[in-house]
């Protein structure tokens, strides 16, 4: 029998486009050749997202809108998330060059927009099939489905090559009359020919070997059904032609599963009915992303679920599948959705052993998936500084500012900055860490004194921009770091032979206290001003106090040696009052040392050994009142420790500062007379010096205060023996000491335990400073002030003394102090 026609294939010529011509630069595109399609992709940097193609064959050149596209076989993709625009052409698509079914040559065109003109680049490539045909192939694309058989399945038995190729001949005449009728469930169509059908957008074509039918989805005749629950379309077309005395038909189904896909528990899930097709045996799937397969062992390897149950193929393919595609979208807060370009292949056996292979092209898209970044507070509270983790973000996000409790700073900071922002790169997503030390300004301090809590707060809003479309959104965090039972500073103290060292370890809160040595705050240029050796930096205080600088007291004094105690004080800085203090008290020795206290004592350890004459011992050393002796003497030293104003003391008033001075003598008995005389030939002159400013109370008779230790001095100068005698001095007071004891057999006077009351003379700092003054009647004045004062004292003196019943005048009463000692 002979069965031969020509279906009617419309071409849409188009004219030839005008655009410039250019060869395409390597590296922008790509053409694969796979079992059944052939494929291009261009970047999408290089065409933009106005991209046209164009099929090209000798008819001429035909642009592929979507309409036509999906009529003859091509699908045209632009991918955004992969960066490219994909076309996939059948092998049976229009305007393909067909050699046997085994060799098929493409011809594209692709116009894109280069500096404002239309560029045309072209592609050529051919392909051949790596797979043979099987008897019937069916194409689920993503724009159509395509169904072709071999000739020799739809032949009716004993039909042989030859009757199909005369079958070609009678279809091609102009007597023949070939028709299709499409069938919707139970219902029959009427028959249709081929040019309408063609109007239609039903493609029937005839190569070597197969018949192709092709029609996009959602045509009038097609059928949109569930089968197993999922939804399915179909379309059931029979080709027929009557000749004379026999009927030609062929069955022609196309079906295809049509689920948009599922998420669910991590995993993107498509599902298709089990056996579209007839199936005697059931079918062998392969499974994979992007057109390529592999078998379901396989790909349950990489972590995909193939599952049959209740007639239906389920596929699970889990959301970082390689090959997948993530993208970032901000609506509000920042969602992400993932797309899988599916490729599946259902291979079924009927029963009569005829092979049909289904394949199917899906997007698969997720919903909008929350997907929210993580900060992590890493902050140590022993480095002093808050860590701030912001992780999970993803790749296609970067981070581009962050405000610091309102402070903006632009990413990356710079190099200036006290801040470091660090990126932390991971498989499939980045983070960020911040650090910011607690003592910055940017930092929020709150200090509880009731609770003794300090609680450090910073409040972070992280600007994150989703590329490429460089969408901004942010993120907020407040971390707090919180130190408890937050107490005063204190100081550890170690005892030096030359001095004291104190030692403070910082903590990030210490700030809240202000440290003080008496009422002075503690900086360098106080350390600097009285000696003291100061070292401070990020991790601790170090202060050296050496001997005899200021602010120690002075106890227990003796020749073996005495105690000197320091004292550190930690004041409130708001209010100034003292919360807490350090002192240390340390035994110490020196050879010499004299001291000079606030309360007017004057104490002094004296190294005699060049004043005393060869076998002299200082017992009978002495002061300007030689009933004034050491309190402890040994075979070279002496100390002595008396009133200011005292055992014949001399007083020198300045224009700053008031000295009191004394002289140590060595006294002796000669072998002829009791008398005792002067063998020095070093006097030994001693010396408080304090400050007038400092000095409250000056020349009362038992009381003195200064608001600073006076400053000693011993002082030794040689001049000759002659000139050493013994000023003719009587004591003020009766001193008992055991050298003067041994000295002296007479009865000493002693003061009654009765006093009268102190009477205090009140000095004004501003009396004494006389740089400023005015010279005629202020000077005046101050003089007759100063007069007044001294016979005022010497009142006091003169009722001293009748108190005593000790017959006095004004020559014995406090002899040293005399009105010319006023005047400078």
């Amino acid at each position: 029998m002979a069965f031969g026609f020509c279906l009617g294939v419309a071409l849409l010529l188009s004219t030839w486009s005008t655009a410039e011509c250019a060869d395409i630069p390597n590296g922008v595109y790509r053409t694969e050749c796979h079992d059944r399609y052939f494929m291009v992709a261009v970047d999408l940097s290089f065409t933009g997202e106005e991209v046209r193609f164009e099929a090209a064959d000798g008819t001429g050149v035909y642009h592929l809108t979507e309409q036509y596209a999906a009529k003859c076989g091509y699908t045209v993709s632009v991918l955004s998330l992969q960066g490219h625009v994909e076309l996939r052409a059948s092998y049976f698509s229009c305007h393909t060059g067909n050699k046997d079914d085994e060799v098929f040559t493409f011809n594209f065109n692709l116009i894109a927009t280069n500096e404002g003109k239309n560029v045309t680049y072209t592609f050529n490539e051919t392909c051949s099939p790596s797979l043979p045909w099987s008897p019937r192939e069916v194409t689920c694309e993503a724009n159509y489905m395509e169904v072709s058989v071999r000739s020799e399945v739809n032949c009716p038995s004993g039909i042989m090559k030859d009757d199909w190729n005369a079958l070609k001949l009678a279809h091609s005449s102009t007597t023949s009359d070939w028709q299709v009728m499409f069938q919707k469930g139970e219902e029959q169509l009427p028959p249709m020919n081929l040019s309408e059908a063609r109007k239609q957008s039903y493609v029937f074509d005839l190569t070597d070997g197969r018949l192709v039918f092709r029609t996009p989805y959602g045509q009038p005749d097609s059928i949109s059904t569930e089968v197993n629950g999922v939804p399915v379309e179909v379309v059931h077309a029979t080709l027929f032609s009557r000749q004379s005395w026999s009927v030609l038909m062929v069955d022609l189904v196309a079906a295809c599963s049509m689920h948009d896909g599922s998420f669910d528990s991590g995993y993107m899930v498509w599902e298709t009915p089990e056996e579209l097709y007839p199936s005697h045996d059931g079918t062998q799937l392969s499974v994979g992303l992007n057109g390529d397969l592999v078998q379901q062992p396989v790909a349950e390897e990489r972590g995909y679920m193939v599952e049959k149950h209740n007639g239906t193929v389920q596929i699970s393919i889990p959301y970082n599948a390689e090959g997948g595609y993530r993208k970032s979208f901000m609506t509000g807060e920042l969602y992400e959705f993932y797309s899988f370009h599916l490729y599946l292949e259902q291979i079924l056996m009927d029963e009569d052993q005829v092979e049909t292979r289904l394949r199917c092209h899906r997007t698969l898209n997720t919903p909008l998936l929350p997907r929210p970044v993580v900060t992590e507070n890493q902050t140590a509270l022993e480095e002093h500084m808050f860590t701030v983790y912001l992780g999970d973000v993803p790749t296609d996000v970067k981070l581009a500012a962050v405000h610091l409790n309102g402070q903006l700073f632009t990413v990356p900071f710079t190099n200036a900055s006290r801040y470091t922002i660090t990126q932390v790169d991971l498989n499939d997503t980045h983070g960020y860490t911040l650090t910011v030390p607690f003592d910055d300004p940017a930092v929020i301090q709150q200090f509880s004194k009731e609770d003794a809590v300090l609680r450090y707060r910073l409040d972070i809003n992280y600007t994150l921009t989703v590329l490429p479309e460089n969408v901004p959104f942010y993120h907020m965090e407040s971390v707090v770091a919180v130190f408890t039972d937050v107490s005063p500073p204190a100081f550890a103290a170690v005892c030096a032979e030359s001095g004291i060292s104190f030692k403070l370890d910082h903590r990030p809160f210490d700030y809240q206290w202000e440290i003080s040595i008496g009422s002075d705050p503690l900086t360098s240029e106080l350390a600097a001003q009285h000696g003291y050796i100061m070292t401070n930096n990020s991790q601790s205080l170090l202060l050296d106090v050496p001997l005899f600088t200021h602010g120690y007291e002075y106890k227990d004094v003796t020749l073996k040696g005495f105690s000197g105690t320091f004292e550190i004080l930690v004041r409130d800085r708001e209010t100034s009052e003292v919360q807490s203090s350090t002192v240390k008290t340390c035994p110490f020795s020196s050879t010499e040392l004299i001291m000079c206290s606030t309360d007017g004592r004057m104490t002094v350890v004296a190294d005699l050994s060049v004043v005393i004459p060869s076998g002299g011992v200082p017992a009978r050393t002495n002061l300007v009142d030689r009933y004034c002796g050491p309190k402890e003497a040994d075979s070279t030293r002496a100390l002595f420790s008396v009133p200011l104003n005292s055992c014949g003391s001399r007083v020198k008033l300045g224009r700053e500062n008031v000295t009191y001075e004394n002289e140590i003598f060595y006294t002796k008995k000669t072998q002829n007379s009791k008398k005792a005389v002067s063998d020095n030939t070093t006097r030994v002159i001693i010396q408080c010096t304090y400050p007038v400013a400092g000095l409250y109370r000056l020349f009362s008779v038992y009381k003195f205060e200064s608001d600073t230790v006076g400053y000693g001095s011993i002082i030794r100068t040689t001049q000759p023996r002659e000139g050493l005698q013994r000023p003719t001095v009587k004591p003020t007071t009766a001193l008992k000491t055991t050298s003067a004891a041994q000295r002296r057999k007479a009865p000493v006077a002693y003061l009654p335990a009765v006093h009268p009351p102190i009477r205090y003379i009140k000095v004004s700092r501003g009396q004494f400073l006389f740089s400023g003054m005015r010279k005629g009647k202020d000077l005046e004045h101050f003089k007759m002030s100063l007069i007044k004062m001294f016979h005022l004292l010497m009142g006091t003196c003169l009722s001293l003394h009748r108190s005593t019943r000790i017959h006095a005048n004004q020559s014995r009463c406090c002899p040293n102090l005399k009105e010319e000692s006023f005047f400078f």
